[in-house]
């Protein structure tokens, strides 16, 4: 792909309609100040001071900061949060960014889902502490599941691409249960025209008829099989998932970049070879926006194996934030780094 080709895909960004269905969840970061650290007298225990609060919506609430970011021309959250503080805090992040949240659910018997972070400031420099994960451990409720569904039908023939973000990992206890997961194979089917993209930590492979995105990790587990030893061994099980999903993987490799698999072909998309400090959270989040934005605008999967490239090397570069781009600076740096993301064959 030359500047050409590139600058033609990132000018069809704005007409992209985008719905992202999944787990919202609330990235909260606390900075705390050491200097201010008391003892409590209850406990005895170090009692840290927060002095600012980073408060970003995460998981696929990171899918839509991208896309947004990078210029899409509608993008539509569907999933479930709680009537709580972190929910009005999520839905105030997504609203500001340009996301519609009129699809977002709000139920008072779930929380919404957040990653607290605890960040300490010492001598100028912040350290993650613990995280504290607030995640719903019981089963969605099946009103709410059947409002997720009726909204997924309403909502699917309207928009140019659906990204699944299925986040948790407790069966049935997210947005995305098993049912939904059904019902996303049957839509994807009855609509070729656009495109269904799946991201999901635990359950990739239970997912037909949809482009998926696992890292090489997951493909592995949901295969069964152990880690891959060489690029070559990755290939061959995105070529394995491809085959069984009828649909191409995006096997994504960390530093080595993407593997562009379908049934009987890979290709290998490397990455930007970073020599600063990175921040690899929201990564997976910032190429699936990439990914699907380029193929709205009519890439073929490599082309989107390199945009999403793109995008990620630019997003870990954002130390302590969950990274976002734009249009602007993945031209710029393709403009200077373009070599480092030639496509190769892979056996």
């Amino acid at each position: 792909m030359d500047a050409a080709r590139l600058h033609e895909l990132l000018a069809g960004f704005p007409a992209a309609r985008i719905l992202v269905v999944g787990d919202f969840f609330l990235d909260k970061y606390l900075i705390l100040d050491a200097a201010l650290t008391e003892v409590s007298i209850e406990t005895g225990l170090d009692a840290y001071q927060v002095v600012a609060k980073r408060l970003y919506p995460g998981a696929a609430g990171t899918v839509t900061n991208n896309l947004t970011s990078l210029g899409a021309g509608a993008v539509r959250a569907l999933g479930i949060i709680g009537n709580d503080g972190e929910g009005f805090d999520l839905r105030a992040g997504l609203q500001a960014r340009g996301v519609d949240t009129g699809l977002l659910l709000s139920a008072d018997d779930r929380c919404t889902p957040t990653y607290t972070k605890p960040m300490l400031r010492a001598g100028g420099v912040e350290r993650e502490l613990n995280r504290q994960d607030i995640k719903n451990r019981t089963v969605t409720p099946a009103a709410l599941e059947a409002s997720v569904l009726d909204c997924l039908r309403a909502a699917a023939p309207h928009v140019d691409a659906v990204i699944v973000a299925d986040q948790v990992t407790e069966r049935n206890c997210g947005t995305i249960t098993d049912a939904v997961r059904a019902e996303l194979a049957v839509l994807a089917a009855g609509y070729p025209e656009v495109v269904f993209i799946a991201d999901s930590r635990t359950r990739i492979g239970e997912y037909r008829n949809l482009w998926i995105k696992p890292n090489r990790d997951e493909a592995a587990r949901t295969l069964n099989a152990a880690p891959p030893a060489d690029l070559t061994a990755a290939a061959q099980l995105g070529r394995t998932l491809a085959a069984r999903n009828e649909r191409p993987a995006f096997i994504t490799l960390a530093e080595a970049g993407i593997l562009v698999v379908t049934a009987d072909s890979a290709v290998r998309v490397p990455t930007l070879r970073q020599t600063g400090p990175i921040d690899i959270c929201g990564a997976g989040d910032s190429t699936i926006a990439g990914v699907t934005l380029a193929l709205c605008a009519g890439a073929t999967p490599v082309e989107a194996a390199v945009v999403g490239n793109l995008v990620a090397s630019l997003t870990v570069q954002q130390i302590g934030v969950t990274g976002t781009t734009t249009m602007d600076a993945v031209a710029a740096r393709f403009a200077v780094e373009g070599a480092q993301f030639a496509p190769e064959e892979m056996p």
